[in-house]
């Protein structure tokens, strides 16, 4: 979740709670082909110690188990926007020496004519880094909905374009709240339909699907199964405050989140890398890698991995 979380020129002068029924199991990831153990990689997203230095994050995220990180180049991130020539090649250079992969960044990047997002762009693709996060859209409850949707849709499709003239994937998170674009799911299938997934997709969030669809988050997973890019994980309990229900984040399987959406996660054609978000309290050092340990060993039980 990051809730709490330009400069224009022309690209072209730039570039120079439920559980899953056998029956809904199978009809999730057409055409499933036989499990293998370990092919989906399991990365952290260091949100939760991204000030720390570069070395430290590698070896916190090697200890944790991961194979890979999701780095937030944004503001306020690990790696600021406008530093990120300067910085990038050495936050993975850090992790590449621990053996890790940097699969996928966290980006404020939401527009294609802005100069700082195409630099982030491109300083990614040099290092090898194919998958980025999109800066999230929000409705205005104020306006009538359709418009609004086709001038997203106007940005997708400019963003699509310049990821193809880079050779990386653009992917917008589902993300649950009354107006976030991409929260019923829904809205992300019909504003990528027409576009080559290999340049924009989804950025599956269960911990978010859960909390908006109840019990149809096996339709809403099995809506976004072509289109996935990454797949996020967290899990959440409703809890009563003040008289009034809300989602609260927890350690992985003790809330809502059901295993059986990753055995057919593995079970389906997926092979992109599957991102642990922490939102709840952990503590600090080493209570908080503790925690992060605990939930990666979840993660990989229920991934068969």
């Amino acid at each position: 979740m990051n809730s709490r979380d330009e400069n224009v020129v022309s690209r072209r002068t730039f570039l120079g709670a439920t559980t899953l029924g056998i029956g809904a199991l199978a009809s999730f990831g057409a055409e499933p082909v036989a499990p293998a153990k370990g092919r989906l990689k399991v990365v952290g997203f260091v949100k939760p110690i991204q000030k720390l230095p570069f070395d430290e994050i590698a070896d916190m995220s090697k200890e944790a188990g991961w194979d890979g990180v999701e780095c937030p180049v944004r503001k306020g991130g690990a790696i600021e926007p406008e530093a990120v020539e300067e910085k990038l090649p050495g936050f993975v250079e850090a992790m590449r020496k621990r053996q890790l992969e940097v699969p996928v960044i966290a980006t404020d990047v939401d527009d294609a004519s802005s100069a700082v997002s195409q630099r982030v762009l491109k300083t990614a693709s040099k290092l090898g880094i194919t998958r980025y996060r999109l800066k999230h859209y929000y409705y205005d409850l104020k306006q009538p909905i359709a418009p609004q949707l086709r001038n997203f849709g106007a940005k997708l499709r400019d963003l699509a374009q310049l990821n193809g003239e880079l050779g990386v994937q653009g992917a917008v998170q589902n993300h649950s709240g009354d107006k976030y674009v991409g929260a019923p799911v829904w809205d992300l299938w019909e504003l990528m339909r027409d576009l080559d997934p290999k340049r924009m997709g989804i950025f599956f969030d269960i911990g978010h699907a859960t909390v908006e669809g109840g019990y149809a988050w096996p339709i809403h997973a099995k809506l976004a199964e072509p289109l996935l890019s990454v797949v996020s994980v967290k899990d959440f309990v409703w809890a009563k405050n003040e008289g009034n229900w809300s989602a609260e984040w927890c350690p992985l399987g003790d809330g809502m989140v059901r295993p059986q959406f990753f055995e057919a996660l593995r079970n389906s054609k997926f092979d992109g890398p599957v991102s642990m978000h922490f939102e709840y309290r952990m503590g600090e050092g080493r209570e908080m890698l503790a925690a992060m340990k605990k939930d990666t060993q979840v993660l990989r039980r229920w991934l068969g991995a």
